[in-house]
């Protein structure tokens, strides 16, 4: 019998339609693939067999399986896939339409019992038959012509056993008589050797005559076959003319196959790429023809255009050739394991097929042309790799190092693990607690080994630092596998070490309240020995003052919803989702000892309705669009902007009549919507720059009832006296100086003047109310120019502040700076500061001139005037100036003042 697989072998019996049925199993299954039948084998079995006349078993040796038309596929898992051609030896012909074959497969049995034996039959019919066909298997080259001589029968001679009922049947219909005619001789070319059929036999071809057509098979590497450069594509040819003899007349049968070899594939690391010559030059007599039909389909099987789409084959048809492209893994192959110098190589093989269609315009004879091609990749290096998910926030005693190898095929076993002092067999290390477990991928395609160790056992090396308070654990190990069904060996070494802090780990809590996070860490009467990340920013000194509050053994951090260490998750009509996650980490080596992460929901009023038609609304930038600039941000209509804006808020005012507002009527009340999204173009520029980034859509609406009435109380009671004014007279005085530094500290003086500066160095000027101590006065500046001379009203001139906002034509525009009490400053409504790049003006010649000089309008207003007047500040929209723009009128007692450095000279 024949060694098909290490693990076992095939048993496959072939036998007539007549032959008795036996129980059949569910995982024995035939297909009608046009001019192939297709068993799929998932059991693995023992011998291959073929039952001629239900009476002779022939042994199914490799060699006669290519001499009858059958071939063999198996992969790592054992299942197996057996084709046959239609005309193969065993199959019953009815006038060249039904074929019917009968496969029985024998299981080893026990000494007790015999082997179980299973049948499967398939009858197919294939009709019409075109004028050639030709087949392409793994094993041999088939070519079935149309034959166009009389009323030739076939007349076979019965088999009576052994080897010459073998030889019996090969010839079977070889030789045909009738009306005198009779096979007599087959001509290979080019080399022009003659064989009589017998001969041709021996020699592994296999002759058949049917019903209507001559039939040649031969091994692909048959002495007679050659190659031939088609298409720069090398091309197993078989060149065939048979002869038939009456008395006094011969007729010849013309009979060609050509059949890809491996060299007509190209790799790559990713892509399989196969070369097929469109025009097979030995298969043509003119260089006339039409291609009608062109399939691909994989293990003999056809696919439709949505399959292939599914496992991203391509099929590309050029002038000279048609080319097929396979991603290397892609669905319908498999991978094999591979062990060299003891290195881990993978395979890749899958088996194509493709389905020729085409017409001689000349001769107007057809060609039916199919390959069944197994393509196998060169061995490909996947050196395996440990992965160490060891966790480092518990104590030492508790450690285990979590260790997983991968990632290998199916068919790789792990047999032992090698330590310092022992080997240990998977069973044995699992016997002592070390958790080894086999893991699968989703697709079942792949798999690793997990195992746990623990720092307590012996097999561990531990070192103790006691100067840097850690100790050092470590394991070496070395893996041994194996490959089935080969049984090649093979190992990986590796060496994994992990630092623990000689300490308890800390606890951390947290919960929430209205405004802020409280986290607590618990470092239970040790002294701290970590380091705290909170959200992305460690804690220094600065940030401890800030938010934290120490205990005897813990401390807690108190941070607000709002902060910008935390992020927001998400945004909800009256409510913010908000997120802080906080580190514990060693110093040593920047590994993380606890990580804490608390969320919660804290009541926000995001949109605001007024009575008088206006809407507000704050939009909050979200942890899933971290691309997002919420300037950037528009109501429905593009052009209505923010008020105000930063990195992570955007807040609109605006009325329900304006910006895109929707409205409906639902029963009593009227609904206005808005929506605050990103322009379209920037929204296709930010998902194409960050691919995963979510469209950013917040929906802000007002309900307001339509037809309500309200009930008012009105009281009157008398006067206790006249009305009457307070009436004073006083000056108010306002100073414009020049800071030497950003700190606002010490100014220039009178006699400083001209000042000297670079262009470009900042220039940081300070506008004073000197003479008042009322708080309810603010000075709020108008607008602010320079000049090339001291005459405020002289030309050229170029704005600094309009309307209180810095000059959207400025490229370097001024900058606002807060005010706050000082010892200096008792009133900071009576100041403002703003920050000017040193620039110069241009004559006609384009020279720069060499002094500048700088004033402004300032206005004096009622501090406790309602919000959203003049004393509300500086200009509320950098970022937009022309939204925020604001005229400064309805000033207390229309005072305007107006004031101006001095000249400023630039080198």
């Amino acid at each position: 019998m024949v060694l098909f697989l290490s693990s076992g072998l095939f048993c496959l019996l072939m036998a007539a339609v007549g032959i008795q049925q036996t129980p059949s199993i569910n995982d024995l299954h035939a297909e009608c693939l046009g001019n192939v039948i297709r068993l799929s084998v998932a059991p693995l079995f023992e011998e291959v067999d073929a039952v001629f006349n239900d009476t002779q078993i022939i042994n199914l040796t490799p060699g006669l399986a290519t001499q009858c038309g059958f071939s063999f596929k198996f992969d790592p898992m054992g299942n197996a896939m057996f084709f046959a051609s239609l005309q193969n030896c065993f199959s019953q012909n009815m006038d060249d339409k039904m074929f019917s074959l009968v496969m029985q497969f024998r299981l080893p049995g026990n000494h007790m019992t015999e082997d179980p034996v299973y049948r499967v039959g398939k009858t197919c019919s294939y009709t019409p038959w075109t004028s050639r066909e030709i087949l392409c298997d793994r094993n041999y080259m088939e070519v079935s012509v149309r034959r166009t001589l009389p009323d030739i029968q076939t007349v076979p001679e019965q088999p009576t056993g052994g080897p010459k009922a073998r030889s019996a049947n090969f010839r079977r219909g070889a030789e045909a008589v009738a009306s005198g005619y009779k096979m007599t001789a087959v001509v290979f070319s080019p080399s022009k050797k003659v064989m009589n059929v017998d001969e041709v036999q021996r020699k592994g071809y296999a002759i058949a005559n049917t019903p209507t057509r001559l039939v040649l098979r031969s091994p692909h590497n048959a002495e007679e076959t050659y190659l031939q450069n088609v298409a720069g594509v090398p091309m197993r040819v078989l060149s065939t003319s048979t002869f038939f003899e009456q008395k006094w007349l011969v007729t010849r049968v013309d009979a060609t196959a050509v059949c890809p070899t491996p060299e007509a594939v190209v790799f790559t690391p990713e892509v399989i790429t196969w070369y097929m010559p469109k025009h097979i030059d030995p298969l043509f007599s003119s260089d006339a023809f039409t291609m009608l039909e062109v399939y691909m389909g994989i293990d003999a099987k056809r696919l439709d255009t949505e399959e292939m789409a599914a496992r991203n084959y391509s099929v590309l048809v050029t002038e000279a050739h048609i080319i097929v492209e396979i991603p290397v893994g892609a669905v319908g192959g498999y991978f094999k394991s591979h062990i060299q110098d003891d290195q881990y190589f993978v395979t890749y093989t899958i088996e194509p097929m493709l389905e020729l269609l085409w017409i001689e315009e000349v001769a107007h004879e057809d060609t039916s042309y199919k390959v069944l091609f197994p393509i196998t990749t060169p061995p490909m290096a996947r050196p395996p790799q440990v992965r160490n998910y060891t966790p480092l926030d518990t104590v030492p005693e508790q450690a285990v190092f979590v260790l997983e190898l991968g990632t290998f095929n199916l068919d790789v076993e792990l047999l032992n693990i090698t330590f310092p002092t022992m080997v240990l067999t998977v069973a044995e290390c699992n016997a002592r607690g070390f958790n080894v477990q086999e893991q699968r991928s989703p697709d079942n395609t792949l798999k690793t080994f997990r195992m746990e160790v623990p720092f307590s056992d012996p097999v561990v090396v531990k070192e103790r630092r006691a100067e840097q308070g850690v100790t050092t654990f470590t394991l070496q190990l070395i893996y041994g596998l194996v490959v089935f069904p080969e049984y090649a060996p093979f190992s990986h070494s590796a060496v994994v070490d992990a630092v623990l802090l000689d300490i308890v780990p800390p606890s951390v809590t947290g919960n929430c309240d209205q405004e802020n996070f409280h986290i607590t860490v618990d470092y239970r009467n040790q002294d701290p020995f970590f380091v705290v990340l909170v959200g992305k920013r460690l804690l220094n000194h600065e940030l401890a003052q800030q938010y934290l509050t120490e205990g005897d053994a813990d401390f807690t951090i108190t941070l607000p919803f709002s902060s910008p260490d935390a992020v927001f998750e998400s945004v909800h009509s009256s409510s913010v989702r908000s997120r802080l996650d906080v580190a514990l980490l060693n110093p040593y080596n920047n590994m993380t000892i606890k990580y804490f992460s608390l969320a919660c929901s804290f009541l926000k009023t995001l949109t605001e309705c007024f009575s008088n038609g206006t809407m507000t609304a704050l939009a909050v930038k979200v942890e899933s669009a971290p691309g997002l600039n919420p300037g950037q941000l528009t109501l429905s209509d593009p052009a209505c902007g923010p008020t105000y804006s930063d990195d992570r808020f955007a807040y609109f005012h605006f009325t329900v009549n304006s910006c895109g507002t929707t409205r409906k009527f639902i029963n009593n009340v009227m609904l206005y919507e808005n929506e605050i999204s990103l322009p379209d173009e920037l929204e296709v520029k930010l998902n194409a720059t960050v691919s995963s980034e979510e469209e950013y859509q917040l929906k802000v609406s007002c309900y307001y009832v339509a037809n309500t009435t309200r009930t008012l109380a009105f009281l009157t009671r008398p006067r206790d006296h006249e009305p009457f004014v307070e009436t004073g007279t006083g000056r108010l005085m306002v100073r414009m100086r020049l800071a030497q530094d950003a700190s606002y500290n010490t100014f220039h003086q009178e006699e400083d003047y001209p000042v000297v500066r670079y262009l470009r160095q900042p220039l940081h000027f300070e506008v004073e109310l000197t003479t008042s101590s009322d708080p309810k006065v603010a000075l709020v500046l108008d607008h602010c120019w320079a000049t090339l001379n001291e005459d405020r009203d002289s030309r050229p001139r170029w704005n600094l502040i309009i309307n209180g906002c810095e000059n959207p034509e400025d490229p370097y525009r001024v900058v606002f700076h807060p005010v706050v009490a000082d010892a200096r400053v008792h009133f900071p409504p009576h100041v403002k500061r703003f920050e000017v790049y040193m620039f110069s003006f241009v004559d006609d010649a384009g020279e720069p001139s060499g002094q500048v000089f700088v004033h402004c309008d300032v206005g004096i207003c009622d501090a406790s005037s309602p919000s959203g007047g003049p004393c509300s500040g500086q200009c509320v929209n950098q970022d937009n100036p022309k939204r925020g723009q604001r005229h400064v009128k309805d000033l207390f007692e229309e005072r305007h003042l107006y004031v101006s450095s001095g000249y400023i000279l630039w080198v």
